[in-house]
């Protein structure tokens, strides 16, 4: 019971002159190993050859690259579920607990996948990696962030945008990690996979507990010296509380549910097919011989946008506190609508250098979308459960998780099937995001303060989470 009683909440609560800054670190550890998610795609040619061990010449019984596709889409899917599901647990029992359960999760999704990959049971995959750690997904992005938001309520974008950060930036991590490994392991395993997801799995763990036992929760009591909360500079902060069951019943909420989904959707299209993108439109039939995008530039443009995503989150999340949250989204919106209607003229006029700057942009304001997302949903609905608010709204992460990827095939499929090559090809997904976009900026421009009837009556204690 004593070991068990050291993840308590009652045993995180900071004491006088603790110092803030140490909350950001303990929230990136968490952040930085999750992020490796966005790395998967580096396992999909080796998933593929299993049994063959050749990418290029796959035997009948390999796995396809749709059924491997699916690990990753059942991941983020259950990042978002379980984000909402076991939001108000985790306000209740404080990150700590919550962290431990997601360094759990996130781990030993790996070591089931290894499993999987051993057996060469696609079953196992999905449930270690996709279902196990897409719950440590879940909670492992949400645990840090309230808390971040109780010791920042200053710097929320600040804040939030320093872990965030991280989750754009794990797979800078993630992916040399894992091909090191696989090249070490490849004499002792098949491509040297499962040994890899051992491995990665152990460390995760490890690393993750960092932040597990160096996070602390304020006080309730607690604030910032010479802090004093105002909403003069912006009608959308507010100093009243709304709980996580009312907060879904409020309009506001499904506006921002609207803003975060259309964000994602539109980002999820160019990254989805960032490499092919660029190849096919800068290749050598268009630019003439030998002067086309190769595999390897359109690489070093995949690390680029990733680079702008992780930066991103830090940048706009950051000035959105001085912009203020609605101001800032306005910006993703308009600035993003014009950048997706442009780029299909940069494509066609073969304008290789503002078509990477614009790509940039556009990722950069689709990542700083999630970081400014807790901050926002903080001014509007206080910080009583904001933990569990914000689990709730990534489930139009894991809807756009499906939509944008269903957006961009459904209408490259359609250029094929007219014979469209280069930039053409890809006019019509630009287009139609640039319209997703639009959509996104309407919601954003509809929200207002939370009405009264939707606070709290009577002082609320923001650490216990719960009536």
């Amino acid at each position: 019971m004593a070991e068990t009683s050291l993840l308590d909440r009652s045993r995180t609560i900071a004491g006088p002159g603790y110092n803030r800054w140490l909350i950001p670190p303990a929230a990136l550890a968490i952040h930085l190993a999750i992020g490796q998610a966005y790395a998967f795609s580096v396992f999909n040619k080796p998933l593929g050859s299993l049994i063959s061990g050749d990418p290029a010449n796959p035997a009948p019984d390999d796995w396809t690259p749709g059924q491997i596709g699916w690990t990753f889409s059942i991941a983020i899917v259950l990042l978002g579920l379980s984000a909402a599901v076991f939001g108000k647990w985790l306000e209740r029992v404080g990150p700590r607990k919550a962290m431990m359960a997601a360094s759990l999760c996130f781990g030993g999704g790996f070591l089931i996948g290894s499993l999987g990959v051993h057996l060469h049971s696609l079953a196992l995959l999905y449930l270690g990696y996709g279902v196990v750690g897409g719950i440590g997904l879940g909670i492992g992005y949400i645990s840090p962030v309230s808390t971040l938001i109780k010791w920042f309520p200053d710097r929320k974008g600040v804040a939030t945008g320093m872990a965030i950060m991280g989750f754009g930036g794990g797979a800078m991590i993630g992916s040399p990690l894992a091909v090191a490994l696989m090249d070490h392991f490849k004499g002792s395993a098949p491509q040297g996979v499962a040994p890899t997801f051992i491995v990665m799995g152990i460390i995760y763990l490890l690393f993750m507990q960092f932040g597990v036992w160096t996070i602390r929760v304020p006080a309730d009591d607690w604030a910032p010296e010479g802090y004093v909360p105002s909403t003069e500079h912006d009608a959308m902060i507010t100093t009243a509380n709304v709980s996580a069951d009312n907060a879904i019943k409020t309009p506001q909420f499904w506006l921002l549910w609207v803003v975060l989904l259309t964000n994602v959707t539109a980002g999820i299209g160019v990254l989805e097919t960032a490499s092919p993108l660029i190849q096919n439109t800068f290749s050598d039939a268009a630019m003439g011989a030998g002067r086309g995008v190769t595999a390897a530039a359109a690489a070093g443009f995949v690390g680029l946008l990733s680079l702008f995503n992780l930066l991103g989150r830090f940048f706009w999340s950051s000035a959105s506190d001085k912009l203020g949250r609605k101001t800032t989204y306005a910006i993703y919106f308009i600035l993003g609508i014009i950048l997706y209607a442009f780029i299909p003229t940069l494509g066609a006029g073969l304008q290789l250098t503002l078509y990477v700057v614009a790509a940039c942009i556009i990722i950069s304001m689709y990542g700083g979308g999630f970081a400014t997302a807790p901050a926002y949903l903080s001014d509007l609905f206080g910080k009583y459960q904001v933990g569990a608010i914000h689990g709730r709204l990534l489930t139009a992460w894991s809807t756009a998780g499906v939509l944008g990827p269903l957006i961009v095939h459904t209408l490259s499929e359609h250029a094929k099937e007219q014979n469209l090559a280069g930039a053409a090809a890809y006019q019509n997904v630009f287009y139609t995001m640039a319209g997703v976009l639009v959509v996104g900026l309407l919601a954003n421009l509809a929200v207002r303060p939370v009405k009264e009837q939707y606070h709290e009556k009577g002082p609320v204690t923001i650490e216990a989470g719960g009536h």
